[in-house]
């Protein structure tokens, strides 16, 4: 049992566990529903602000207006994240408060580049979904089957993917250097994008496996909520690069 999900981690639904009633996969995709209404409640609310804000044209104020709540999002979000992954336990608690967390940051995002490109949320969040129903069908029907070689594959990449983010961002903070084909627009950028999209979906794929194989071993139900939180982790990421994709085509 492996995946690239740094939340999602064998050991988590390793048991023994006490007697009570298990997780399923169902209990875990309902939870993870639930997690995203309320991360587009928080998120509509955000949107508002900058909206009405940016109403007279000065985008710096509604940047502003909205900043506190995008940044204290992604702060928040990443405490409740590691709080969950180190324990799982409470993340019947944790994980409705990191959906909020990130909601408020974005819906920052989204409205920004609302702005700049309409129709692209809409387009971004249509997008999103559809690549989770299709990844859950392909996953449910068998047409796309996780063994190890595959696990090993997707692992790999996705850990290569995030060292070469890492990497920018560091030469980005301390120099004037970045990588090219990450930001940039051409045939080359939007190619790298279509990548780490298609990356991001068949994470989901390795999320789905980790957690049928926690509902296999007996793990308890509240592991239905960390799973559904480790979803969200991996939905957020796939959210934000179908973003990136859709602004490189506009520019």
């Amino acid at each position: 049992m492996r995946s690239s999900n740094p939340v999602l981690k064998d050991k988590v639904f390793q048991g023994p566990f006490a007697a009570g009633e298990r997780m399923t996969m169902n209990g875990t995709i309902a939870k993870t529903g639930l997690l995203l209404l309320l991360a587009v409640v928080t998120g509509s609310w955000t949107w508002n602000r900058f909206a009405e804000a940016a109403a007279d044209g000065n985008l710096q104020a509604a940047m502003a207006a909205v900043s506190p709540f995008l940044w204290g999002g992604l702060l928040v979000g990443f405490a409740l994240a590691m709080v969950s992954s180190f324990a799982p336990r409470w993340s019947g608690i944790t994980a409705p408060l990191y959906a909020i967390a990130e909601g408020f940051a974005l819906g920052g995002i989204s409205a920004f580049m609302e702005l700049r490109f309409p129709g692209i949320v809409l387009q971004a969040i249509m997008l999103t979904v559809g690549v989770l129903a299709a990844m859950l069908l392909l996953y449910r029907t068998g047409v796309i089957k996780v063994t190890d070689k595959f696990r090993m594959g997707v692992v790999a990449a996705t850990g290569g993917i995030m060292l070469l983010y890492l990497v920018d961002i560091g030469l980005r903070a301390f120099t004037s250097i970045q990588i090219p084909f990450i930001h940039e627009s051409g045939a080359m950028g939007i190619g790298f994008s279509l990548l780490v999209v298609g990356l991001a979906a068949l994470n989901l794929v390795l999320d789905f496996d980790m957690i049928e194989r926690g509902a296999a071993q007996g793990a308890p139900k509240y592991m239905e909520w960390f799973g559904a939180f480790a979803l969200m982790v991996t939905l957020v990421w796939l959210y934000m690069e179908i973003l990136r994709l859709l602004s490189k085509a506009r520019r």
